[in-house]
């Protein structure tokens, strides 16, 4: 198994980071669509179900793939022979910062839901200010995978 993660591995690499970006482009672009939704909607209007369909359809065609793409692709590398050494630090911020991209891909989809179900109580400011999450948590994975600090 190891041999044929080795012979893979740029391919498994390039899927890896083509899934990352497409789940990072989802999580930049869903609070953002929540902000426009918070502010420019009221429950049960046509705006609001236009809202509702394409925060629906991003969430459940874009990013969950993505992130399952994301996650599959990126425990192949993990396992590939000689990629990481977890004697450093690096895998281990990675790992937090994955998990945390993760978490907040979860709680996006709870807050979808609380706008279906018309029980919304955040702001549009505070999506703007959720919407700086994946940024804080993308810097940490990148400085570790390439700094390697």
């Amino acid at each position: 198994m190891s041999d044929m993660l080795s012979l893979a591995y740029p391919w498994i690499k390039a899927i890896h980071i083509m899934a990352v970006i497409s789940w990072m482009a989802g999580l930049f672009y869903l609070p953002r669509l929540f902000v426009y939704h918070a502010e420019r909607t009221k429950t049960g209007d046509a705006t609001d179900a236009t809202f509702q369909i394409m925060e629906v359809k991003l969430l459940r065609a874009i990013m969950l793939p993505s992130m399952i793409t994301t996650w599959l692709f990126g425990l192949a590398l993990v396992l590939t022979p000689g990629i990481v050494d977890w004697t450093q630090v690096w895998p281990w911020s990675k790992a937090a910062a994955v998990l945390g991209m993760t978490w907040f891909h979860h709680w996006l989809g709870v807050r979808r839901k609380n706008f279906v179900r018309g029980e919304n109580v955040l702001s549009g400011r505070q999506f703007r200010l959720m919407n700086e999450v994946p940024t804080l948590l993308m810097v940490v994975i990148v400085f570790s995978v390439v700094v390697k600090f």
